[in-house]
């Protein structure tokens, strides 16, 4: 529940009715239906955030523009997303999380919808950045909703479902608009997947359970600063948003450079065949839905430490000039990713004491750097030092994740 008094720097509490004190919990009708609810507007975002991504080379022959300028259609909208993420989260806090969540997947959706008809790349990424804005509106407010919702016991395995979705959708943008070009063209691609992604939002909408556990706050400027000051100054909190972020730097740094090098020697793989590796975020989607569980069994910190231990190994493993190596490496990294993403997001919704949907949002924020940080190191890695160089620099970051980790989650 969140905390609406009115010290250290919470929001302003709006006259309302007690909230309830009813949880969701496994094994009912209303948890299965909050799970699918959410799990379905997790697919419908990542799969319209990464829409694009696969599809950049044929962008950029039909707009005649250049790589570099193509690849503003994905990061226009994960900056939006950077930019967008505390103030939506802060208008969730006054407005109500399905609310916010709603109109989030559903702008989204129908702005995906409008870009197969657009002409001009300035255009266009204008319209990506606005669906940026939009998509913010639910990872951090859905993180808060199932604290609140859901039994605290069964928050992790909750969280870790809704990620599965999330991958799912990450997966789809890549692979399916591949697949769709082939026979089509990258506007029927988009076409298709809005479509997708509209479906599921009529899914979210039909199936999420009203909070019961939600008490509405103003939302006051200063009152939100306070609120994120305070997270950033509580140091579990702060560990959990660096953990995060380290284990996307490997995420990102590993995924970001893969094309490169499969696409040179020894491999030359085709990029239809290489867009075909994304198969591999099934992994995430499998990991992210059980992982809660064995947080919940085994403790949250054995699991983080495993996730680490099995994401290096997965690096390690990709050294070999082995396509078989490369995708069993692939695999460790993936699972060790969505187990560090989600006991480290989990621990953070379950941690704040105010502002949930703030510290999600904080969270996610860090969390994006991370993925720009890994993307960014990694690319420069790889010009200086070849594989060898990704290698390092996901090692340094899991191993300053285990450093963090020492202290109580």
């Amino acid at each position: 529940m969140v905390d609406t008094t009115t010290g250290a720097g919470a929001p302003s509490p709006v006259p309302a009715a007690p909230p309830g004190n009813t949880r969701l919990t496994p094994g009912t009708r209303a948890y299965r239906r909050a799970i699918t609810a959410l799990f379905a507007a997790g697919v419908a975002v990542f799969l319209l955030l990464y829409v694009t991504q696969g599809l950049l080379p044929e962008i950029s022959d039909e707009l005649r523009i250049t790589p570099a300028e193509a690849s503003l259609t994905v990061s226009a909208t994960t900056a939006a997303i950077a930019v967008a993420l505390l103030p939506l989260s802060a208008l969730s806090e006054r407005y109500g999380r399905t609310r916010v969540m709603t109109i989030s997947v559903f702008t989204a959706s129908v702005i995906g919808l409008a870009l197969p008809f657009v002409t001009d790349i300035g255009a266009f990424i204008a319209l990506r950045a606005l669906q940026g804005l939009a998509v913010a509106g639910l990872p951090a407010t859905a993180m808060a909703y199932l604290a609140e919702e859901v039994s605290p016991k069964a928050v992790a395995s909750a969280i870790g479902l809704y990620l599965a979705g999330n991958s799912i959708g990450g997966m789809s943008s890549r692979f399916v608009a591949g697949l769709v070009a082939q026979w089509s063209n990258w506007r029927a691609s988009l076409g298709v997947l809005g479509i997708v992604a509209l479906l599921c939002a009529v899914v979210f909408r039909l199936t999420v359970p009203k909070a019961a556990n939600f008490a509405p706050a103003l939302v006051n400027p200063r009152a939100v600063a306070r609120t994120v000051s305070g997270h950033l100054r509580n140091p579990l909190l702060l560990r959990l948003y660096f953990l995060g972020a380290l284990f996307m730097v490997v995420f990102g740094a590993v995924f970001t450079v893969l094309g490169y090098r499969l696409s040179a020697a020894p491999f030359g793989l085709p990029e239809g065949v290489i867009g075909a590796f994304f198969l591999i975020y099934l992994v995430g989607t499998v990991t992210s839905a059980y992982i809660g569980r064995f947080a919940e069994r085994f403790g949250r910190r054995p699991v983080l430490y495993a996730g680490m231990v099995v994401a290096a190994a997965g690096v390690l493993v990709t050294v070999a000039d082995s396509v078989a190596a490369i995708v069993a490496g692939l695999v460790l990294v993936t699972a060790g990713f969505f187990t560090g993403h989600v006991i480290a997001s989990s621990s953070v919704s379950s941690n704040a004491a105010t502002g949930r949907a703030q510290a999600s949002a904080v969270y996610l924020t860090i969390y994006y750097i991370g993925n720009s940080i890994g993307g960014t190191l990694a690319a420069s890695a790889y010009h200086g030092a070849g594989w060898t160089g990704v290698v390092v620099v996901c090692l340094v970051a899991m191993g300053l994740a285990a450093v963090i980790a020492v202290r109580k989650i």
